[in-house]
């Protein structure tokens, strides 16, 4: 997560999205080590910008 960011600069929506995407990230994670979740990361860092962008606005 970004270093500017606090849990509280996420809108209701975007907090229910990166909770199921970590959600998504930890039941490929107990699939094995060698599976890859780079693709769930990006979605994540995506609304992180999103988010840092919002908060900047202002």
């Amino acid at each position: 997560m970004a270093d500017d960011l606090n849990f509280s600069d996420f809108t209701a929506g975007e907090k229910v999205r990166v909770a199921a995407l970590v959600a998504r990230m930890a039941k490929r994670g107990a699939a094995g080590p060698n599976v890859d979740t780079s693709d769930l990361r990006r979605r994540i860092e995506r609304i992180e910008r999103q988010a840092l962008r919002r908060k900047h606005k202002k």
